[in-house]
């Protein structure tokens, strides 16, 4: 399909820079075959059933961000790395600004003197270097050190379309994670998830509907826009993900009994997408997905899909678009615009219908 067909002109003011406060004060657009429905995030229990099943991502955001240089024959050049998936106990790969600047075995430090690590410093090597500014770095620390010396060294990796506007600060660390997050890994938040509290959750409960948690720690990659003109030219970059022997088997155990699955968020149903058989039955999973979905695909494990607006032309635009169907979206999306709705990673929800006759 060509890319152009998920465009879409999004005013500038309608780009949420904070979340709302409180978290589940946040407005939801509920999309079904049968027409568009203005709604909150609290008042998700209403349009799902007793039995039903919520699926979340439990990935936890690190701060990913790095600033280093790289020093070379006298010569000083700053870095900019993004971490992006972890390759073992010391090695990462990133996406690098300034990457034409190096070279394999350059070193790069990052951090402050001081109060990086113990050593007051964060060190790495460049191990590989591949297309798009991606980089391998190997780290001088390794395992729990490392941990906590990206902790230290490193910020919060804010959206583009955020961080081209303000600094990330304290508040983003908190703000840019969900209040279930346990699995460190993610680079970017499951922002559906941001939307949940304590009071949201107890009222999902009184409602008898269930939850159960897989992982997927979401890339950088989801932030690159699609540059091909054809969307069987995009090249998709591959994610971790975890679906345990418990979840699996309480999703399965839920469609067997008339229940749905409803997945928050984009990175839970590709993760469960990546995992289902033809049958629909989802199986425990480990290790990446690169999965890309646009329209034509058949949907095998998700039903419900509560998710935010996204970026035009983005491959979760064609997401979206496969599960609740081209005209439907754009539908939903001009009507978003039209009546205030906020838009991106902290911005409001929708909650997506699927359909199978308008794909």
């Amino acid at each position: 399909m060509r890319v152009d067909e998920f465009d879409f002109d999004l005013p500038e003011e309608r780009i949420a820079l904070r979340p709302a406060e409180p978290r589940d004060a946040a407005r939801m657009l509920v999309v079904r075959d049968t027409g568009l429905t203005d709604a909150g995030v609290m008042d998700l229990p209403s349009f799902l059933s007793a039995g039903d099943l919520m699926v979340f991502n439990d990935t936890r955001v690190i701060p990913a961000q790095l600033e280093g240089t790289r020093e070379r024959d006298g010569q000083i050049a700053s870095v900019g790395a993004t971490l992006h998936m972890r390759e073992g106990p010391d090695r990462w790969k990133a996406f690098v600004r300034g990457a034409k600047k190096l070279r394999v075995g350059d070193r790069i430090r990052f951090g402050e003197t001081g109060d990086a690590c113990l050593a007051g410093v964060l060190d790495a090597t460049v191990a590989e270097k591949a297309e798009g500014g991606e980089v391998t770095l190997t780290f001088d620390l390794a395992g729990p050190d490392l941990d906590a010396a990206i902790a230290l060294a490193g910020h919060i990796p804010l959206p583009p379309y955020i961080a081209s506007k303000r600094a990330d600060d304290e508040r983003d660390r908190t703000d840019y994670q969900t209040v279930y997050a346990r699995e460190d890994g993610a680079v970017a938040a499951p922002t559906a998830g941001l939307h949940f509290t304590d009071r949201l959750f107890a009222k999902l409960d009184k409602a008898g509907v269930n939850r159960a948690f897989v992982t997927l720690h979401v890339g950088a990659g989801t932030f690159l826009p699609v540059k091909a003109k054809d969307t069987d030219d995009h090249k998709m970059h591959a994610e971790i993900g975890h679906v345990s022997d418990e979840t699996a088997a309480l999703i399965n155990q839920t469609r067997a009994r008339g229940g749905r699955i409803v997945s928050v968020g984009t990175t839970s149903l590709r993760l469960l997408e990546s995992a289902a058989d033809d049958d629909g039955n989802v199986r425990p999973f480990a290790g990446a997905t690169d999965i890309f979905i646009t329209p034509g695909y058949r949907f095998r494990a998700v039903d419900v899909l509560m998710t935010n607006f996204h970026l035009p032309r983005s491959t979760l635009m064609m997401l979206v678009s496969a599960f609740a169907g081209m005209e439907p979206m754009r539908a939903a999306y001009a009507h978003a615009i039209e009546t205030g709705y906020r838009f991106y990673s902290y911005g409001d929800s929708s909650l997506l219908f699927r359909n199978d006759g308008d794909g």
